[in-house]
């Protein structure tokens, strides 16, 4: 690739990062623009992923997350498992699930699994096995600790789903945290056997100057900011869950942005200084080699 299609590249995913960034700021304020936002968030994950990994294997990781989540959707509705007895309000279902929950999944499940990659390592070719297992690990934490925070406003307070028995945590239960992180692990390790089978090869390092690291942990970070919004902006009253529990809106909306802090926050601050530290020491690398290349012909003359 030449230095100009590089740039050319490097670019317009930028300029992708900028329109999705703002999107989800402004989505914070005006919750009726949070589709089109979900949409820009997919076309960056494809862009972001193709250049990063290609296209096939962006493929596999849409594929994977549709089919995988849909199906454990539909499973927990008809049976409990694996996040509890609940349902859906509203129309546009895929079976018994809206449509836009699964790229809702990919959306915010590839700004996950990339944070993982920069708190782990990326899945190459050949990678260890530590690296293979770990990295959907710490990916379906990033993910689950996003729907910590989502998860009791959207169903308890504004019913976009609702949990049949309530829960401990404002009327959801604790299964479906744990269905959470078990149905992302599913699909982001189904995404890195096939990485780790067919994806670039070990000394194919990542293209980070047309598809950065950066780009997505700076849009995990931002996805949080809705969650302050709710809390300033949302009515502060009493709801009660399909159980018949009474919560009150405001303590919900200060635990989400508790959580939020310390959850999504906390490993995007992670994530940003892994970053920083990388860069540190490729330029301290780059000026020692530089030292030693200019030492050597010095070398070369007093030895002469």
């Amino acid at each position: 690739m030449s230095v100009i299609q590089r740039s050319t590249k490097s670019t317009s995913l930028w300029a992708l990062t900028t329109v999705v960034f703002l999107g989800l700021l402004v989505s914070a304020f005006v919750p009726g623009l949070r589709l089109p936002v979900i949409v820009a968030q997919i076309g960056f994950a494809l862009m972001h992923g193709a250049r990063r990994y290609g296209w096939r294997a962006v493929g596999v990781f849409v594929a994977a997350g549709l089919v995988i989540s849909n199906i454990l959707e539909n499973l927990s509705i008809q049976t409990g498992f694996p996040f509890g007895h609940y349902h859906y309000t509203g129309a546009g279902k895929i079976f018994q699930v809206p449509w836009f929950i699964g790229p809702a999944y990919l959306a915010t499940g590839y700004l996950a699994w990339v944070v993982a990659t920069v708190l782990l390592d990326d899945v190459r070719r050949d990678s260890p096995w530590l690296t293979t297992i770990g990295t959907p690990v710490i990916g379906a934490f990033a993910m689950t600790a996003w729907d910590l925070a989502l998860d009791p406003a959207t169903s308890t307070i504004n019913h976009v789903w609702i949990w049949e028995n309530g829960g401990g945590f404002f009327g959801v239960p604790l299964v479906n945290f744990l269905g959470w992180t078990f149905t992302v692990y599913l699909f982001m390790q189904v995404f890195a056997l096939y990485l780790r089978s067919r994806g670039p090869l070990p000394d194919a390092a990542p293209d980070r100057a047309a598809a950065s690291d950066l780009q997505a942990v700076l849009l995990y970070a931002v996805t949080t900011v809705s969650f302050f919004t709710k809390l300033v902006t949302g009515e502060h009253t009493t709801v009660t869950d399909a159980a018949g529990v009474t919560w009150r809106t405001a303590d919900i909306y200060e635990t989400s942005v508790l959580l939020t802090v310390y959850g999504m926050s906390f490993l995007a601050l992670l994530a940003l200084l892994r970053i920083a530290q990388r860069r540190t020491t490729a330029t301290a690398l780059t000026a020692e080699e530089n030292t030693i290349q200019r030492a050597e012909p010095n070398s070369a003359r007093l030895s002469a």
